[in-house]
């Protein structure tokens, strides 16, 4: 069988391509996740210091 018919056959590659695939979906993914959610998670550390400079004292939040 020639070279040219055992790529044409060989179907690891493509395996490959996929996990790569995959892999470049979740890290859109995760991208968008930490995007939407940078401003609540700024907002909240923000909250916490606030809490720490009032002498220690803070009110829960439920």
């Amino acid at each position: 069988m020639s070279l040219l018919a055992k790529l044409w056959k060989e179907e690891s590659g493509q395996g490959m391509a996929e996990y790569g695939l995959i892999l470049a979906l979740v890290a859109v993914l995760c991208i968008a996740a930490f995007t939407g959610l940078s401003g609540k998670i700024s907002s909240k550390l923000n909250e916490v210091g606030t809490q720490i400079e009032n002498n220690g004292s803070s009110t829960p939040t439920q």
